[in-house]
């Protein structure tokens, strides 16, 4: 995968059809966010661990937003940068996606049910991940009992912003997680249940299901599977998905004349 992966980028480069590729180096024993440019070695790159490098692109954009890029794209990074795009937060007519599919064991590492970009340029389509024993354990659960699991899990949350700060859809400039009147300041744990169901309400039309919120988590909340809760709630009640398509706007952003509820058949 990383030799047809450098093949790409140093096509790419040398036909001057990007002037930068963004992917991940390896640096001092690290694994960090890097824009490849032509005549520099390849020698660094790597394809994991998982970074939420649509963020980078992000950044760069605002900063030179005429850039032609590409990027070293996994699934979750390309559903990231259609939702950044819709909310025009990135341009998607100067980027070029080199998408890269995720293994099995990778894709079951982040419980995704779509492991890899609609255009595979680099490795094999596999199954995804539908489902968890976490998840399953839960769907099992009474309401009562969820609400109790949940309480548990929240109040290990000492509210350090991790899972805020690594997500790649959090996007707003005035968060309100530290608005007073919705998160009291220097409360710890927050108060039960705004600050993550806040978060949860926030992104049940924009969770790419990246995995990077648990990941970030210092206390091992199981964030990933409240939100593959919720983005299968979501799909049932709309039948959408975040990131599918560039064309198709949230549900929350139109009405319901122009997204109506899933008619359920019983």
């Amino acid at each position: 995968m990383l030799d047809t992966t450098c093949k790409i980028i140093n096509e790419l480069l040398e036909s001057d059809k990007v002037e930068g590729v963004i992917g991940l180096r390896k640096h001092h024993g690290n694994v960090e966010p890097y824009v490849f440019k032509k005549g520099d070695s390849l020698d660094t790159l790597v394809l994991w661990p998982k970074y939420p490098i649509s963020t980078i692109c992000k950044s760069i954009q605002a900063a030179y937003p005429e850039g032609k890029l590409a990027i070293v794209a996994r699934g979750c990074d390309e559903r990231a940068l259609i939702e950044l795009a819709k909310r025009n937060q990135v341009k998607m007519d100067t980027i070029t996606l080199i998408g890269v599919a995720c293994t099995g064991e990778q894709a079951k590492e982040c419980v995704c049910s779509l492991p890899y970009p609609q255009k595979i340029d680099v490795g094999d389509k596999v199954s995804g991940i539908s489902t968890s024993d976490e998840i399953e354990m839960l769907t099992n659960k009474s309401v009562d009992e969820r609400l109790s699991y949940w309480k548990d899990e929240f109040a290990k949350c000492i509210k350090c912003y991790g899972c805020r700060n690594a997500c790649p859809l959090c996007i707003c400039d005035q968060c309100i997680l530290e608005d007073e009147a919705w998160v009291k300041a220097g409360e710890v744990p927050p108060n039960f249940p705004s600050f993550h169901l806040i978060r949860a309400f926030h992104l049940s039309d924009k969770c790419v299901n990246c995995g990077e919120c648990q990941k970030a988590c210092p206390m091992d909340i199981p964030l990933t599977s409240l939100y593959v809760m919720m983005r299968k709630e979501f799909n049932e009640l709309f039948d959408y998905d975040p990131g599918e398509s560039i064309d198709r706007q949230s549900p929350l952003s139109t009405t319901l004349e122009q997204e109506p509820i899933k008619e359920v058949v019983s």
